[in-house]
């Protein structure tokens, strides 16, 4: 993904909102001191450029001056820990992604719970995953795939970004369906796994699409595979997991944001209010659809009802295939 692009995206989709109605501000809250949304993922990427896209809406909306942190490390535990040991009162957030909610399902470090000891604000957008190829690979389809790594597992090794990440879930999905036993390769971040990808030294990646569909234009890579239901209008060419072979397989990252336990309420509700009048406008809502990252609009209810869902179905698949947090 061309960081320059998705961060000049990321401004200008900011500037799209300033003619939206202005949210009146209390006296307590947000006003006198600055706003530091920790984000535990590196600078460049989609979580970034959203935490970004937050830190200028808490400034044109509430009157608030509000600062990025970038604090990765520990997959996501770093920056994670930073803000489950801040005060809860609201002038921390942690813009985060799927591997929050499963933490410490991967990581022995990971002593939290995600349920109870953040509060949740809500999801922001979320990404379909994209099953990329090595472009030095001769393989064109994931049927062909498959039939190789049978033949010859020892030639292959799939990336994944980040433990816990939504790739990384969906990578053990993907091998325990097709039945095959690859060697894993572990990263800090989607670019440096991709520029292994396009250099051959592994030869897969399950990964947002918004950084492998941009990615593909040299022949570098290969994107075999999306999981989504229908195929993706930004890339028809693109057939979904099921019509290559994998019925069923359906996966997306997503963006959040949360703030320490025990921050209150209104301070969550007026920060996810926000989230949705960001996420509703259509200049913003074009602007991510152009990377192919889709606005999410929930309240913090319906987040917490669907962030429980990918707790159970990432349990249940984990315990299937026994695996041992790292």
């Amino acid at each position: 993904m061309n960081r320059r692009n998705l961060v000049l995206g990321t401004s200008a989709v900011a500037a799209g909102l300033l003619a939206a109605p202005a949210i009146r501000a209390q006296p307590a809250w947000p006003m006198g001191r600055p706003i530091r949304i920790v984000c535990p993922t590196p600078p460049g990427g989609a979580n970034d450029a959203l935490a970004r896209l937050l830190a200028q809406q808490l400034q044109d909306k509430f009157g608030a001056l509000a600062v990025v942190e970038n604090r990765p490390g520990g997959s996501a535990l770093l920056g994670t820990n930073a803000v489950l040991q801040s005060a809860p009162d609201g002038f921390t957030l942690l813009a985060s992604t799927f591997n929050t909610a499963i933490m410490p399902l991967v990581l022995k470090g990971a002593t939290f719970d995600p349920e109870k000891d953040l509060a949740l604000i809500g999801r922001t957008a979320q990404a379909p995953l994209v099953m990329a190829l090595s472009g030095r690979r001769p393989e064109k389809t994931l049927a062909e795939v498959i039939a190789s790594v049978k033949r010859d597992p020892l030639a292959w090794n799939v990336a994944i970004s980040a433990l816990g990440s939504a790739g990384h879930l969906a990578t053990i999905d993907f091998m325990r369906r097709a039945d095959l036993d690859i060697n894993v390769v572990t990263y800090r971040g989607t670019q440096p796994a991709l520029a292994d990808l396009m250099g051959g030294s592994v030869q897969l990646l399950i990964d947002p699409s918004f950084a492998l569909l941009a990615s593909r234009e040299d022949g570098r890579i290969k994107a075999i595979g999306i999981a989504t239901a229908q195929r993706s209008a930004l890339a028809p060419d693109v057939p979904t997991m099921a019509e290559a072979g994998v019925p069923g397989f359906e996966y997306q990252a997503w963006y959040g944001v949360w703030a320490p336990n025990g921050t209150s309420p209104e301070i969550c509700q007026r920060v996810n209010g926000l989230v949705q009048d960001t996420m509703r406008d259509p200049a913003i809502a074009g602007r991510l659809a152009a990377q192919v990252i889709e606005p999410v609009v929930e309240d913090v209810e319906d987040s917490r009802r669907f962030i429980r869902g990918e707790i159970v179905r990432a349990t249940a698949l984990l315990r299937s295939v026994n695996y041992q947090p790292e």
